[in-house]
């Protein structure tokens, strides 16, 4: 919605916007690709083959283009974020990545573009992500640290969901996206799901 991101923009005081289209930005027959090897592979990047060196290449295009001093990206699609702060850390680019907290509806749902795809229902029923990553943090607070209980217990809210259908449920390491078996260090829970045809993802920062 290039119309209306314009125009909160403007409300925010932005003085300038760089909207290149497509062709502006890949020349024919463009044969070079950036590709964050290992972080890339697991979770969203499993299901979706590609995805992550197409972002990894326009970020490091727009970088070129434009030498911000500070580049913002939302902490929801966590695995994208450290993507592209390894990204500026291998390639030497001097730009602060800053990550920006989950923006949630009352009700605990992460804000997302999709959300006006779920019907009532299913909207009610998305809840099992957001609710599902707060029982494992209660379960950490409670003492809990081994990854198969936590696991278990962010699952619990899906036995309610019907109409939901777990995509992948993980939890790995927060700088690395190393698989863990128990918290024994800063982590990421991430969880991407399918409530009816429309996927979400979601995730918490836990620490021992």
């Amino acid at each position: 919605d290039e119309d209306g991101d314009l125009a909160k923009a403007r409300g925010c005081g932005v003085d300038l916007a760089f909207c290149p289209d497509a062709a502006a930005m890949y020349g024919a027959g463009a044969q070079t690709f950036v590709t964050v090897r290992e972080l890339e592979q697991p979770m969203c990047g499993e299901r979706r083959p590609g995805h992550f060196t197409g972002v990894a290449t326009v970020v490091t295009k727009l970088f070129n283009l434009t030498r911000p001093h500070l580049a913002f990206f939302g902490e929801k699609d966590f695995q994208q974020l450290a993507i592209i702060r390894r990204l500026v850390r291998d390639l030497d680019f001097g730009i602060e990545v800053v990550g920006l907290p989950i923006v949630r509806e009352p009700d605990g749902l992460a804000m997302s573009s999709r959300n006006v795809y779920l019907a009532p229902d299913h909207r009610r029923q998305a809840l099992a992500l957001s609710r599902g990553l707060a029982a494992a943090a209660a379960a950490v607070a409670a003492g809990e640290r081994a990854a198969a209980a936590l696991l278990a217990a962010a699952r619990t809210p899906f036995t309610e969901a019907p109409d939901a259908r777990l995509d992948y449920l993980e939890l790995r390491g927060a700088d690395d996206l190393a698989p863990l078996t128990r918290l024994d260090r800063r982590a990421v829970m991430a969880v991407a799901a399918f409530v009816g045809t429309t996927r979400l993802i979601d995730n918490r920062v836990l620490t021992p």
